[in-house]
């Protein structure tokens, strides 16, 4: 059996892993609390904040929160998938970036869209999420924390703001084990693909986006396995519509 036959076993087994995983609908607002984390009217004044800078800068920046992620991969790749399926950002441009927050997995990242990534680049955003928005999120801040991480996030695409923190440690190239063979690695991928199951079995009820019945601008929530359309709080509401931006993985983020 050769690496090729290897490679094309483990592609299947990769999107077997992926048919659970969900990709949230685009929302209507630049602001989307489905974790019902902060006040009707915080959410109202980020949303509005994040809708003025659009109209001064043309660079879209949206923020979504939700209680978890809905996937068995890693966060940086499903929030790639996210943001590219939301198009955010102009399509000429391709200058969207969107904060992604999962209260209950305790993570969160910063996707940043090719035209961005010079001023936002992966250093930056790891600044704004380690350094400005996990203490405040530690404190169960989490109204504050989304404040400095709006502030901040459009003060770098301003050319205002620097991050001084160190980036996500990456290896260069990643390689086979030395003299590991094919049938010990399937063997080893098929354990993973076991294990990966059995967890998605044990938290497939549990899964789904949802506002716990708490105020969130956006216009989408879901129960009992869908999604269904929701309405925008109160007047003057400046609703998102998605550019068709592009996302190549450019970012960082943090636990908390």
């Amino acid at each position: 059996m050769t690496w090729t036959v290897c490679l094309l076993w483990l592609a299947l087994t990769s999107t077997t892993l992926r048919a659970a995983e969900v990709i949230p609908p685009k929302p209507a607002g630049y602001f989307n609390d489905y974790a019902a984390v902060v006040s009707k009217e915080a959410a109202l004044r980020f949303n509005e904040q994040l809708a003025q800078f659009e109209r001064e800068t043309s660079n879209q920046v949206v923020v979504a929160v939700f209680r978890k992620m809905e996937t068995d991969s890693s966060i940086e790749d499903y929030t790639q998938r996210v943001a590219q399926s939301w198009g955010v950002g102009q399509a000429d441009r391709r200058n969207g970036a969107v904060l992604f927050v999962f209260v209950d997995d305790r993570k969160m990242y910063i996707q940043v869209g090719y035209g961005l990534e010079g001023v936002l680049p992966d250093i930056t955003a790891f600044s704004i999420t380690e350094r400005h928005i996990k203490p405040r999120f530690r404190a169960q801040d989490y109204e504050g924390g989304l404040a400095a991480g709006i502030d901040l996030i459009g003060k770098a695409i301003r050319g205002e703001y620097t991050g001084t923190g160190k980036t996500v440690a990456e290896s260069g190239t990643t390689k086979a084990p030395g003299g590991l063979s094919c049938l010990v690695f399937i063997l080893f991928v098929f354990v993973l693909l076991m294990i990966a199951r059995s967890a998605r079995k044990s938290r497939r009820r549990g899964w789904g986006y949802s506002g716990a019945g708490g105020p969130f601008i956006g216009g989408w929530s879901s129960g009992g396995g869908g999604w269904s359309g929701g309405s925008s709080s109160g007047g003057g509401f400046s609703g998102f519509g998605g550019g068709g931006g592009d996302f190549g993985g450019g970012g960082a983020g943090s636990d908390w």
